[in-house]
């Protein structure tokens, strides 16, 4: 019975071509090698599982065998390898440094590899500093650790830093059915990609969890297998329940929660696996960052085909839901009300938006009616204005005079375009008549709208004013005013500008002016200011002056 290695140990790479999902990195060290441009000392960063100790080992091998292709195995007694978490002394540290001024008997380096620098105690950093920092030539240290954060600025500072990144799902998928393949194991695609999305970018993590998985017996690995065993919820449920909340059956939404809390799944993992299922459909909506979804490619294919079925903006609402949800989750008394809750806000967002849709296009079209009115009423009253300006007491056509002061409306366009054929009117006198012709009818109606405009703005005075006394029509469209008082002539003259103009515009006549007079038969004074008002009050009720005197007020009411 052959003795059983483990993949992560027997898939383990062997030189940087051969290394999984760190391509700049090997191809830098490959580089220095090769142009013997070697730093003395290097700090290879980043999480677990991701290459730094292996490459570290290949750099020490590929050193040595490039000075003596001949002796490659012999080259392994010159790699030292020291763990720091549990050589983390001071004592060991020396111990470290006096190996180091030995020169390697075999080869032209020695290789020293500490793994988990980070463990090292601060008097251990700093009985390492002199040594890191002026080395022996024959010497080179490749540090390695999980929290750079953690290592001595002094010490950052000596090395030539590496930064590992987390291995894709893609890489790792393609590494596990090439292991798969190697071991003559039947696996699904489904399966493999699970076991990547579980292994958190770690190759030894999904190496470990592929042999855990695998049912050596049939040489099988399975999807349902490995979802019932790691306990995971298939992806296929996110698929389903997006679907089932974008068409707003909220019914099926809550069956399906159901069934999955039924199959063991607490309601928290549910709606952080839904969240994180949102946003690569977000993600998938735009080409420029399909890319950020680490997923293989048929299931990335699979989340742009659904991305194409859901707005964006129901996307945005449904993870702002499920954001507050995971937030509220803790604190919550029923938490599988929550989460239900959560799901059926999310199934009625696209009836919101659709009712939103439907407000606006009725807004918009009852807009353009308003609008299409308002150029009705305009074009209207255009005309009408232009009949009102041939209104007029007495039409006067080659000496024969007509009335048609009775019948304003019975005058039209038309009727003016006969009389002009008929008569042979001229143009000039024709537009001439258009300008003078409104008569002391018409101003009267004006002058009342005048009246009406200044009791709106609150301006009581000139409103009183203005009914208590009548517009006289004169020669040359000059319009006679005769009020009683000099104050009143000063209150309309304050506003005869904004009064000639109103009276031109609706009259239809830019020759009007205004004359204003006292008239002898009007001189009887009006109260307008509160003195006038309670000097007149006293003439008429004789008490009221009895009891101003009684009051002792101001004399001079």
């Amino acid at each position: 019975m052959s003795k059983y290695v483990v993949s992560a140990r027997k898939y383990r790479p062997t030189n940087f071509d051969s290394v999984v999902g760190q391509k700049v990195i090997t191809d830098t060290l490959k580089n220095a090698i090769l142009t013997k441009n070697l730093a003395q000392s290097f700090l290879f960063c980043g999480p677990r599982g991701v290459g730094k100790t292996t490459c570290a080992r290949i750099l020490a091998k590929q050193i040595n065998a490039f000075n003596n292709e001949d002796n490659i195995d012999n080259f392994s007694f010159n790699i030292f390898e020291l763990d720091a978490a549990s050589n983390n002394s001071v004592d060991d540290i020396r111990s470290l440094t006096d190996q180091v001024r030995v020169p390697p008997q075999i080869g032209k380096y020695k290789v020293y590899i500490i793994d988990e620098v980070h463990m090292l105690s601060q008097s251990a950093f700093n009985a390492f500093l002199k040594t890191l920092e002026e080395p022996p030539k024959h010497a080179i240290f490749v540090l390695a650790t999980t929290e750079k954060n953690k290592i001595i600025p002094t010490i950052l500072s000596r090395c030539q830093i590496f930064d590992f990144k987390r291995v894709s799902v893609k890489d790792i998928s393609d590494y596990l059915d090439f292991v798969a393949k190697s071991e003559n194991i039947d696996s699904e695609t489904s399966a493999i990609n699970v076991i990547a999305q579980k292994s958190d970018g770690s190759m030894r993590d999904a190496l470990s969890l592929f042999d855990r998985l695998i049912d050596f017996q049939n040489k099988t690995l399975s999807f349902q297998d490995v979802i019932k065993k790691l306990n995971i919820l298939d992806y296929e449920y996110y698929f389903k329940l997006v679907s089932e909340i974008n068409n707003n059956d909220f019914k099926n939404v809550l069956l399906t929660f159901n069934e999955i809390v039924n199959n063991g799944f607490d309601p928290q993992d549910i709606i952080v696996g839904l969240s994180k299922h949102l946003r690569q459909l977000l993600l998938s909506k735009d080409p420029s960052t399909l890319s950020l979804i680490d997923e293989v490619e048929d299931v990335q294919n699979r989340y742009h085909q659904q991305s194409k079925e859901c707005e964006e903006g129901f996307l945005l609402s449904s993870l702002k839901l499920c954001s507050t949800c995971d937030l509220q989750y803790k604190n919550a008394t029923n938490k599988h009300f929550l989460v239900e809750l959560c799901l059926i806000q999310m199934s009625s967002i696209n009836n919101e938006e659709l009712k939103k849709k439907s407000d606006f296009v009725k807004i918009e079209k009852k807009s353009k009616n308003i609008k299409q009115n308002y150029n009705l009423e305009k074009s209207l009253i255009k005309d009408k204005n232009f009949e009102q300006k041939f209104s007029t007491e007495k039409l006067t056509l080659d000496g024969e005079s007509r009335s048609i002061v009775d019948k304003p409306n019975t005058i039209s366009i038309t009727s003016f375009s006969e009389k002009k054929e008929n008569k042979k009117v001229t143009d000039d006198d024709l537009e001439k008549q258009k300008e003078n012709f409104f008569s002391e009818k018409k101003l009267l109606d004006v002058w009342n709208s005048i009246v009406l405009n200044y009791k709106e703005k609150n301006k009581s005075n000139i409103a009183i004013i203005f009914e208590l006394y009548k517009p006289e029509l004169m020669n040359d469209f000059k319009i006679k005013l005769n009020v009683g008082n000099s104050s009143q002539i000063e209150l309309i003259n304050e506003e005869k500008k904004y009064i000639i103009n109103f009276l031109k515009e609706h009259l239809g006549n830019d020759s009007i002016k205004l004359d204003l007079n006292v008239s002898k038969e009007n001189s009887e004074p009006l109260a307008y200011t509160n003195k006038e008002k309670f000097q007149k009050m006293m003439l008429n009720n004789s008490s009221l002056k009895n009891l101003k005197n009684e009051l002792g007020l101001d004399p001079d009411y």
